[in-house]
């Protein structure tokens, strides 16, 4: 119970440490990942750094289409619009 805790301790001192931008798609990510980590063989902190990390791929990979789809509509002609 205690490593519970901790670990609840250790997330909620990271959430808070980390800014708005810096942890877009991580904290969703490590949720699901801590969770699935956990019933995966009690690895749940393994879990979270690996979701954390996914999440954070995906958050820039779409942040690189919206970029890209902004990008294509500013030079079209206004007549193709």
């Amino acid at each position: 119970m205690k490593r519970v805790f901790v670990g609840a301790a250790v997330a909620v001192a990271a959430i808070a440490a980390a800014g708005g931008a810096e942890a877009k798609g991580c904290i969703k990510g490590a949720i699901v990942g801590g969770v699935a980590g956990h019933y995966a063989g009690h690895h749940g902190l393994l879990g979270a750094a690996a979701g954390c990390a996914i999440g954070r791929h995906r958050a820039n990979a779409r942040d690189r289409q919206v970029d890209q789809q902004q990008m294509g509509q500013q030079g079209r002609p206004v007549s193709s619009r």
